[in-house]
């Protein structure tokens, strides 16, 4: 999985370029299909916004998180893309499955 981390009118330091890797593993433990992580940072007036594409086979998915603090805009980002990449998942089995039981139907 390749994370890219950029920071408008941010600095990205190390400390917070780890937190964020950390943290995105979370997402590869749930669904192993990740291909690729952009995560942009920036400030507006006094709220910290960072907003995350994840590239996963056939879509990509793209969330945004806003806080007074970076570290709960990340927490908080995580938490929707967990969310939202464990809908993406099931919606991708379900289609499967359905696929499958349809042909083994039409089979008999």
């Amino acid at each position: 999985m390749n994370v890219h981390i950029t920071g408008h009118q941010v600095a990205v330091t190390p400390a917070i370029r780890e937190y964020v890797a950390g943290k995105l593993q979370r997402i590869k433990h749930h669904f192993d299909q990740v291909m690729e992580v952009n995560v942009v940072m920036q400030v507006e007036k006094l709220q910290q916004k960072i907003e995350a594409t994840v590239h996963v086979r056939g879509k990509d998915i793209f969330c945004e998180s806003t806080a007074d603090d970076m570290y709960a805009a990340i927490d908080g980002l995580v938490d929707k893309l967990d969310r939202t990449i464990l809908k993406h998942k099931e919606k991708h089995l379900a289609q499967r499955h359905d696929g499958a039981a349809i042909k083994h139907q039409e089979a008999e």
